[in-house]
Formats: structure tokens, sequence, C-alpha cells
């Protein structure tokens, strides 16, 4: 997954960053807010049964922007199969959500943010590199 991002227009939220549309953001941050409620985990069906919500509507609240931010509550649906292709599997390689195989469990992960700082040290290692070429 690419993640393109402006260091000057930093979104408040790590999920703005992340996904395209605002939609996949809120899915992700109800995805995240249902595992946090299960000690951190869910298993499949338990994953299954929060696609299927999400297929038949849950109500959500938004934040509208404008001269004043107000929180509006709407009803809001996301498709089963684009939950598990857009949503899951993307976090899922990122390393922000892992899986158990033996324990059939989906966790949350701190991968993502070891990958983060392992991309920072990458990209300060490219900048001090010397020029060995030049001579």
């Amino acid at each position: 997954m690419v993640i393109l991002f402006d260091e000057f227009h930093l979104p408040e939220n790590v999920y703005d960053i992340i996904f395209a549309t605002e939609q996949q953001a809120i899915v992700a941050k109800l995805l995240i807010s249902e595992m946090k409620k299960n000690g951190a985990m869910m298993g499949k069906s338990e994953m299954s049964v929060f696609a299927n919500a999400l297929h038949e509507g849950v109500n959500v609240e938004i934040t509208k922007p404008g001269p004043v931010m107000r929180k509006e509550r709407t009803k809001m649906s996301y498709n089963k199969r684009q939950f598990y292709d857009r949503i899951l599997t993307p976090m899922k390689g990122m390393g922000m959500i892992d899986y158990d195989l033996y324990k059939k469990q989906y966790f949350i992960s701190d991968k993502f943010q070891k990958d983060m700082i392992r991309i920072g040290l990458m990209w300060n290692k490219e900048v001090n590199k010397q020029n060995l070429s030049a001579n």
C-alpha cells in the first residue's frame, strides 16, 4: 500500500493519512475501536460478525468541517467484501493488525510503528551516505 502525505498538511489522525477516503478511515477506526473493546484482539467469527454489521449498516458520529466544527450522527454501511479487501488486508500488510494462525485471532500490532522507524532510519542512512563515485 502506498502512503502519500504532505508534511505541512498532516491530518490529526493516522487513519486519514493511510486511507484514501473518509469512509475507509471511519471503518478502520471502527475496527480498531471494536478490537480494543475485545482486549485488542478478535477471532475470525467475531471479525465476520463485525463485517456483517458494517454491511447491514452502523450508526457513526462524523465531525463536519466548517467555521464551526459539529458532530453529526449518520448511518453508514460498508460492503463486507470491500471491508476485507480495502481495510483489513491493507492493515495486515502494513503491520497495524496481525493474525495468529494457531489461535485464529486478529490482534492489534506494533509492527507498523516499528516499520515507520525503520524507514526513517533507512532515509537517514541514505542522506548521510558518502558519495564515493564523485572521486
